[in-house]
């Protein structure tokens, strides 16, 4: 019999020990973050802006293309002014303006803008310091991976024309 209670008072000692034992408040049950892009939040300066799902992607051409979404969720118009890494600015194309709740959406079926960095060479795997500056909310700085051209971003481009002439296509005069 004393066995019998030696074994179930390990067994209570072990499982209070383990992170079931945390409850509610367990450190794995609190993680928010469900894809590889970081999220960020700006609120100085008056601003409301969510940037979220953030990320490089690297393309089979040495280019570098931003995915991620931006929402103003402030009452006052904002606008992207410009996205660098490094010494390198991207190329950034299409309405930057940030209206409330109209969100700029790089990349995807409802893109609105698009931005790309090239020929830096990006490797896939390694995190960059990707900065954003803006109207009104400022610089902000957010650590950002690459990912590699497959899976969700297999068909992301830099939108550039591809030029791929053949001996038998017109020539330009």
């Amino acid at each position: 019999m004393r066995r019998f209670f030696t074994i179930i008072a390990a067994l209570l000692i072990a499982t209070s020990l383990t992170a079931c034992g945390s409850g509610q408040n367990a450190a794995t049950r609190n993680i928010t973050q469900v894809t590889d892009g970081v999220e960020v939040e700006i609120t100085q300066n008056g601003s409301a802006i969510k940037i979220v799902n953030l990320l490089l992607v690297a393309t089979e051409n040495g280019d570098a293309v931003v995915v991620g979404t931006i929402i103003n969720q402030g009452a006052e118009t904002d606008q992207l002014l410009g996205i660098a890494v490094g010494g390198n600015t991207a190329t950034l194309t299409g309405d930057t303006t940030l209206a409330q709740n109209a969100p700029l959406r790089f990349e995807g079926e409802s893109a609105n803008v698009k931005a790309f960095f090239s020929g830096v060479k990006p490797v896939a795997g390694r995190h960059v310091k990707l900065s954003l500056g803006f109207a009104r909310a400022g610089l902000v700085t957010a650590e950002v991976i690459i990912r590699d051209k497959r899976d969700d971003y297999k068909d992301i481009t830099t939108g550039q024309p591809e030029i791929n002439a053949s001996p038998d296509s017109p020539q330009p005069e």
